[in-house]
């Protein structure tokens, strides 16, 4: 029976009452994107009109990633519904749902001869199934296209309704991620439209609905929480039952975001990767760069036995 998680009173976090970090650690260095693989990619996305979550959110990995051939794909638009503390997506009222977007992501998906493709999307809350067809028609589009290539899909809550989480699942995706992003006890200012306990439900329902599809989510350390939050947090993941586990340092966009409180030493998060593994996730990626999507093709090619280019390697 799925263990019932008690609310928890929020803490707001005064953006202007702490100092600015501008000085990081040399971990959290790295170097500029380059190359003919990251000139090629954003090549393909801006000649088929598309955005990725790489370069609307400002992710540090972006020239390793599309060095290495892999892109996350943002779908929906690029102007998000919600406005929350940490996130680079600009908010606003966004535009009339482009209905040929899966199309585009697919024959992108097609070009780049990806063998996994990652999709997320801003939250579209004015839609009345959130962006959820436009999900499910994305997954089977691929399928059709590219057959050989696994699906992960990085998915907004929907406001919890149990119709657009189930319109996703039908479609198959080798893996349903949704990020928790931070401890409930900082949900008013980091997520002020999102819901804990929601979060949880989505991923709990995403696996009743399809056993055999791996779930996954992440968060951010070093907004002020504290490592026994952290620890209870990953215990409520696994009574979801929740595959796997990725957790990065936030980083701040701009003067606007919330502040960095403290970052986190590799030391640190090695220690909270072996709790995380004790724990019993199938696949924890826990660093200082560590984003939802980092390494996600390993995770399919290991765990999934619905990847395609994994029961090829296996057999």
């Amino acid at each position: 029976m799925t263990e019932r998680v008690k609310p928890v009173k929020s803490t707001f976090i005064d953006r202007e009452a702490i100092p600015l970090h501008t000085r990081r650690p040399e971990w959290l260095k790295v170097p500029p994107p380059w190359g003919e693989s990251y000139a090629g990619i954003k090549g393909t996305m801006r000649g088929l009109g598309l955005h990725t979550v790489c370069e609307e959110a400002g992710c540090p990995n972006i020239g390793d990633c599309w060095g290495a051939g892999t892109a996350t794909f943002l779908i929906l638009g690029d102007t998000c519904t919600r406005s929350c503390g940490f996130c680079n997506i600009k908010t606003g009222r966004p535009e009339v749902l482009d209905l040929m977007e899966p199309e585009r992501v697919a024959r992108a998906i097609q070009r780049m001869g990806l063998k996994h493709a990652v999709v997320t999307s801003v939250n579209r809350d004015e839609l009345p199934d959130g962006g959820a067809s436009i999900f499910a028609r994305l997954i089977r589009r691929t399928r059709q296209l590219v057959p050989d290539c696994s699906i992960e899909v990085l998915i907004p809550d929907f406001r919890g309704d149990p119709v657009a989480l189930k319109t996703v699942m039908d479609a198959a995706p080798e893996i349903l991620n949704h990020n928790t992003e931070t401890v409930p006890r900082l949900y008013l200012t980091v997520r002020p439209q999102g819901d804990y306990q929601q979060s949880l439900t989505v991923l709990r329902r995403a696996k009743e609905l399809d056993p055999t599809a791996l779930t996954k989510s992440g968060l951010m350390v070093g907004l002020g929480e504290e490592k026994a939050e952290l620890l209870r947090l990953f215990a409520d993941l696994r009574a979801q039952d929740v595959d796997i586990l990725t957790v990065g340092q936030y980083l701040r966009p701009s003067r606007k975001h919330l502040p960095v409180i403290r970052y986190y030493s590799p030391d640190e998060f090695e220690e909270l990767r072996q709790a995380a593994v004790e724990m019993g996730f199938r696949w924890v990626e826990c660093g200082p760069l560590v984003r939802s999507s980092y390494h996600a093709e390993r995770q399919v090619q290991a765990l999934s036995p619905r990847a395609p280019h994994a029961k090829a390697e296996a057999s």
